[in-house]
This record gives structure tokens, C-alpha cells and sequence, in this order.
């Protein structure tokens, strides 16, 4: 990550990205319409819209936009509400569609194999390289919508603390983030069922995704050699035009981005609004920093941090999320813990531990009523019931596309039945 052809250091920047779904405003069925949306703006079919301090850009498929921060923003403060105003700017222009935006992690019926539309415009050579080898009419490929987090680096010795310290937070992270616990118009027993089709999506080549948690390397050498390499051999037979011999390839739940100097973090399902994402990035970031600080352990210490424990431990949070108990005293050393205990209780702990004075305070608010009410999978599964009907859905998520527009976070039974006409 650089701007203006500087190359930032640890945390002078923050890159920031949020994907929605546009959907039919009544049956909240998806529209493949995002590049109309931006042509409406722009006047042509293009890939990035810039505004200025945030930018809007294309995705694999048609119904899905991303806003997000055209250069890296030097903090996080403020960053809420410039991404809620776009979101509000996005729905006015979807309207003469009768269309709106839909934040959650997936899509809740969707059927990916019969309303999957590929972007068509700009870049499509590498959506239709990845449809060739994987079919991506799948609910790993075109039903989720995510966060993503990019921090910079500026050489080897502050990759190696951050690549160490995101190792092991990423694990932790869908006990906060998880927003995706219907699939196939019903529930799927898992809080995060994004991330579970996520690292299936690939798996005709495993070395894409790897074990979603990357392995412990520390340098861009080693990295090249143990990652991006064995990647790019494997989908050389079926790659023949060299399309994806590109570091995005890697599909670990965080990947290195060399070409811009910075660590992209995928794990964080998109929430029912600005407020409520950057609310978990800047928890997220705040345990990050502490962690490359050497606040309770040094760095040698994190990297002995076993890959197959944290991505064990990942598999169990994105089903039981906050109340995941964690018992490794080895990794929850990493944190200052010296009894086992909960994911929520650990962050609770470390929320407690990393929140600074000047965090934005509306931010540490909403984190903390995700820490008291569970998060937003949490609440929906609540608002749902256990056996939701088709109807019973269609209200929560119309409830939810209303969070999005306002900007509010997610309390089940808080709003009246019918939000069809934002």
C-alpha cells in the first residue's frame, strides 16, 4: 500500500473495503445491475468510480458493488460515516430500479447456479479465467460479501511482525464478524457459513486457500517460495494463458499484497452497517497493533504459533462464534490469558486492553453492543427463530437492508414488519 509513491509504515494507513449486494427492493431478490449503477454515474462501463476520499468498484459478479477507500486513509476516525453517505448516495440512484442495497455475509436464497451473472466490462478476462477452472455458479464465489482490512508494511522486518501478529487474530475474528448463518432459505447451523463455502471454493486446487490461515513465513522470499509459487505452478495445466499467475491468486484469509506493500485480512463478513464494520476493524486493528508491539508476548514467541491449531480453532468459532471456548495456554499466552476461556470473554479482554483514548468513541460503542447481544448472526438467528419460513426471512432481511440505509445496528424485534419501501 503507498501513497502519492511513499511507502507507509505499520499502521500510517488504513485501506478499507465493503461489499454489498443490490437486490429487487420488494422480493429482495438479486439484480445483476452494478454496472448500470455505475454507468448511471460515470457514463461508462468502468471498474472504479472515484469520488475523491471513497471509491466504488466492480466485483466477480453483477449484483454486487464495493465502496471503498480510494487511497489508504491515515486513520480510521470518520470513515463510518463517509461510507454511510455513499451507501445512501447508492440507494437513491438504485431506486428508479426498484433496487437497494443488502449488506449480510451471503445472500439468504439465492441460487447461484441459475442467477449468477460474471461482470462483463473491464477485467472480465480474469473472472471468465476462474469461471473456466472452477465454475463460479457457486455460493463460494457469487453469494458473499465481505470486509476486507489492508495494512501497509514497508520492508521485511515489519512484514514479518505483522504477518505474525494477523496469524493470530484471524481466528478471533468471526466471533465478532459473522453475519452469514442462512443459506438456501434456511438456517445452516453455522454463524458463518461465508468463510465455511469460502475455503471450499478452490478445492480443486488446495494450495489456493491453503489451510485459510497462512503459514508462518516472514520474509517476501520466503513468501514467494512457500506460497505464491507452489499457487502458481498448480494452476499453470489450467491457467494455460498465464491470466492468474498474480498475487491475488492467494486465497488465504490473509494475503500478502507485495505489488502494493501491504497484508490484506478477508475473514470479516460484511455487518448491517458502516458503523458496525468499522467498529470490528478498528477492534481488529487495535489487537494488531498490540500484538506487533510485543504487548504480551515477542514476536519470536507468535510465530512457533501452530497453523493447523489456529485453523482448527477458526473452523470452531465460524460455528459457535463468541462462545467458542479456547483452552490452548500456549495461544492464549499470545494475549496475556492464563485461564481458558471464551472467544467473547477474550474480547472482551482485549477490547479492555487496546482501546485507546482516541478511538472513536461511536465505534467502541457499537463494538461493545456486539460483545453484550451477540453478533449479528447471533441476532438474526434470534430473530428468525428455528425454523424460519420464507416470509419470516424476507422481513429480517428487509429489516436489515433498513439498518444499512440508516446506519444503525441490528436489534431483533426493535422494527415494525414492513421495510419494503426505503
Amino acid at each position: 500500500m503507498s501513497s502519492t509513491g511513499n511507502v507507509l509504515h505499520l499502521f500510517e494507513g488504513f485501506g478499507i473495503e465493503l461489499e454489498y449486494m443490490i437486490v429487487d427492493k420488494d422480493s429482495l431478490r438479486v439484480l445483476p445491475i452494478a454496472d448500470k449503477l455505475i454507468y448511471d454515474e460515470v457514463g461508462a462501463y468502468v471498474s472504479d468510480v472515484e469520488f475523491g476520499k471513497i471509491a466504488w468498484s466492480n466485483e466477480l459478479v453483477q449484483h454486487v458493488v464495493e465502496l471503498k477507500t480510494q487511497t489508504p486513509a491515515p486513520s480510521l476516525t470518520g470513515l463510518a460515516q463517509q461510507f454511510q453517505e455513499h451507501v445512501q448516495k447508492i440507494n437513491q440512484m438504485l431506486s428508479k430500479y426498484n433496487a437497494k442495497l443488502l449488506p449480510t455475509g451471503a445472500h439468504p436464497f439465492m441460487d447461484p447456479f441459475t442467477e449468477t451473472v460474471l461482470w462483463q466490462h473491464e477485467y472480465s478476462a480474469v473472472y471468465n479465467a476462474y469461471n473456466q477452472i472452477f465454475d463460479c455458479r457457486g455460493h463460494g464465489w457469487s453469494n458473499l460479501q465481505s470486509t476486507h482490512i489492508n495494512l501497509p508494511f514497508a520492508n521485511d522486518q515489519e512484514f514479518a511482525r505483522l504477518h505474525a501478529a494477523i496469524r493470530l487474530v484471524l481466528p478471533l475474528i468471526p466471533a465478532l464478524s459473522a453475519s452469514s448463518p442462512v443459506l438456501d432459505g434456511k438456517l445452516t447451523g453455522l454463524l458463518d457459513t461465508r468463510i465455511e463455502v469460502y475455503r471450499h471454493n478452490q478445492a480443486k486446487i488446495p494450495s489456493i486457500a491453503g489451510n485459510v490461515i497462512p503459514e508462518p513465513v516472514f520474509t517476501k522470499q520466503q513468501y514467494e517460495e512457500q506460497i505464491l509459487k507452489p499457487i502458481y505452478a498448480d494452476v499453470a495445466p489450467y491457467d494455460v494463458r498465464g491470466v492468474l499467475q498474480e498475487e491475488f491468486l492467494n486465497s488465504r484469509g490473509a494475503i500478502a499484497r507485495f505489488s502494493r506493500n501491504a497484508i490484506e485480512i478477508r475473514l470479516i463478513d460484511i455487518q448491517e452497517c458502516p458503523l458496525a464494520d468499522l467498529a470490528i476493524v478498528q477492534a481488529v486493528v487495535g489487537v494488531v497493533k498490540a500484538l506487533v508491539a510485543e504487548r504480551w508476548q515477542p514476536i519470536e514467541y507468535l510465530n512457533h504459533t501452530d497453523t493447523q491449531m489456529l485453523a482448527d480453532l477458526l473452523l470452531q468459532v465460524i460455528r459457535t462464534g463468541q462462545d467458542t471456548p479456547l483452552q490452548d495456554q500456549q495461544y492464549l499466552s499470545c494475549f496475556g490469558i492464563s485461564t481458558p476461556c471464551t472467544a467473547g470473554e477474550l474480547w472482551k479482554h482485549l477490547l479492555t486492553e487496546t482501546s485507546a483514548t482516541d478511538d472513536e468513541q461511536e465505534l467502541v460503542q457499537a463494538l461493545q453492543t456486539i460483545l453484550e447481544e451477540g453478533n449479528l448472526a447471533n441476532r438474526m438467528v434470534n430473530a428468525l427463530g428455528a425454523s424460519p419460513t420464507h416470509e419470516t426471512i424476507l422481513q429480517v432481511y428487509h429489516q436489515l437492508a433498513t439498518c444499512l440505509h440508516t446506519g444503525i445496528l441490528f436489534k431483533p424485534n426493535a422494527y415494525a414488519k414492513n421495510f419494503t419501501n426505503l
